[in-house]
């Protein structure tokens, strides 16, 4: 006998959509911390377009927009799709439960993961372009309201991917956006995609992206200089791969560059140029080919300066602020590349993925958490 809502912890017959599901939704007049402004609710399960997924989450992951989804910060998700709530989660595996009257590729019963990449699909970056270049662009539980923190959530049917099947539940939801994204900072500008025997400094090694760069880097036969803020991560860096490790503490030119040829600036200088003389220590004083970036403010002003002549400082974020400075003249005098980076289409999401399925990137999960029916993972 089917119901119209299930409750935590129940599945329901395959391929029944129950009316209702339980959700962790955000309201407007809940923003703030995450603990409160999650709140469990029943609202209506949700309805398909003729290319949409409805996919029974088995396990999401937690980003980091969940918590500015939340917080309301630095805008509220809600006023841009305008939906009453807003379910977070960017990340999640679970099984096809019904799908739209277009889908070809995916049936009810299939194990998969989601990729947070959406778009309309009908303009000339989505086909034959780069579908992250499309007006359309969005990032699904973000910019959507309909994300993974529920017992479905809607999809479309090229955000999906094949599950891998060693993997579990768990460890299938933790990795894809942030690996996807790695992927394409790495592979996705050309003619600065990562090669065999390319130096490559990660900064944030230990990190959700960080870990993914350097075992790209190590799996494509690229040397990456790791680097770290605590020590006690530094053998766990070089296991994965990375050919060095350094440790930014040691060194003190960190943050918004001083006003160039003031005393502070050489104070600057002095420390940056003994910063790229531990990189040379482990590239045999070569410079890096690419700058892995996502600090931003703090670190900004030294990426520009340790990458080579004609080599790239690739970034995706600005996690210690968004003022990003540099000496503009070692810039356009050495012809290098500063390269936005957000993260990945469809393709580039399952070549990363294919890293996966082949074991030769190892997931990095913290931490899980039960939820509804499915389990949190870090």
């Amino acid at each position: 006998m089917t119901k119209d809502l299930y409750e935590l912890g129940e599945i329901p017959p395959l391929g029944h959509v129950p009316a209702k599901m339980y959700a962790w939704s955000i309201r407007k007049e809940r923003h703030g911390d995450p603990i409160q402004a999650m709140q469990q609710e029943i609202v209506p399960t949700w309805e398909l377009d003729s290319h949409d997924v409805l996919v029974l989450v088995m396990a999401a992951g937690v980003n980091y927009n969940g918590v500015w989804a939340a917080l309301g910060e630095p805008i509220s998700p809600l006023d841009g799709h305008k939906h009453p709530y807003h379910i977070a989660g960017s990340d999640a595996s679970g099984v096809v439960w019904a799908v739209g009257s277009k889908v070809r590729r995916w049936k009810v019963g299939d194990e998969v993961i989601i990729h947070c990449n959406q778009d309309d699909g009908d303009d000339e970056e989505c086909n034959g372009g780069d579908p992250m270049l499309s007006p359309s662009q969005r990032i699904w539980g973000y910019q959507t309201p309909d994300g993974s923190f529920a017992q479905f959530c809607r999809a479309q049917d090229r955000q999906l991917m094949h599950r891998p099947k060693h993997l579990s539940w768990e460890e299938s939801a933790c990795y894809t956006l942030t690996l996807a994204t790695a992927y394409r900072m790495l592979f996705g500008h050309e003619p600065h995609e990562l090669k065999p025997g390319h130096n490559v400094l990660v900064w944030g090694a230990s990190g959700g992206l960080g870990v993914f760069a350097v075992q790209l880097c190590a799996a494509t036969g690229a040397n990456a200089i790791g680097v770290i803020s605590d020590e006690t991560k530094r053998d766990y860096v070089m296991s994965l791969g990375a050919k060095g490790v350094i440790n930014r503490k040691d060194f003190k030119c960190w943050g918004q560059l001083p006003k160039v040829n003031s005393t502070e600036y050489g104070q600057w200088q002095t420390e940056a140029r003994r910063f790229g003389k531990a990189i040379w220590d482990i590239t045999d004083k070569r410079d890096v080919d690419i700058v892995f970036e996502h600090p931003g403010e703090s670190t900004f002003p030294v990426s520009t300066l340790v990458v080579k002549r004609g080599g790239m400082v690739v970034f995706c974020a600005g996690t210690t602020g968004f003022n990003i400075t540099f000496d503009a003249r070692y810039v356009w005098m050495r012809q290098k590349r500063i390269q936005g980076s957000h993260f990945a289409h469809l393709k580039q999401a399952a070549e990363a993925n294919q890293f996966v399925l082949n074991r030769s990137v190892d997931l990095v999960c913290q931490k899980f958490f039960l939820g509804m029916t499915f389990r949190l993972r870090i």
